[in-house]
């Protein structure tokens, strides 16, 4: 049984061999500009470029929609809405757990039939204001317990 890889690194350079899928929250309101996707930004230009032109066209884009964005011949990214707006709302942080798990199911999908690793920051708990403790728990569930690799990257 596989469990959580945690190391001291940048989750956009992933550690390992094979097909790599980097993952991260994005937002509902076609916001980019802050946390973790300013790092994909300063190194690859498309998965912003693609999440932009999602929100623009609305076409299946909203909570618990993932969009995967291929940035090297073995690396992708997932753009995934796990958060609603980006600040608190009737002391009601922005991360959305229903949402996240909707995702990573899209994302276990994803890792099983591209043979990929799983690759991400401690996804929702920047500004999305998320607890780890609660993330974690969804992670062993819809992908450790798929048998999936995930490393998680904790920058410094």
């Amino acid at each position: 049984m596989e469990s959580i890889n945690y190391i001291k690194g940048d989750a956009t350079s992933p550690q390992g061999h094979g097909n790599k899928l980097i993952v991260h929250i994005c937002n509902d309101i076609g916001a980019w500009g802050k946390g973790f996707v300013l790092a994909i930004s300063k190194k690859w230009i498309e998965p912003e470029c693609q999440y932009r032109e999602w929100f623009k066209s609305q076409k299946d884009f909203g909570l618990g929609k993932v969009q995967f964005v291929q940035v090297e011949s073995n690396v992708f990214i997932a753009n995934m809405i796990g958060q609603n707006k980006i600040k608190r709302a009737n002391r009601q942080a922005p991360i959305r757990h229903e949402a996240v798990e909707q995702c990573l199911m899209k994302v276990a999908d994803f890792a099983i039939n591209n043979q990929t690793s799983i690759h991400m920051p401690r996804i929702g708990c920047g500004l999305a204001g998320g607890n780890w403790n609660e993330i974690e728990l969804i992670i062993n569930r819809i992908l450790i317990d798929k048998n999936i690799k995930v490393t998680v990257y904790d920058f410094g």
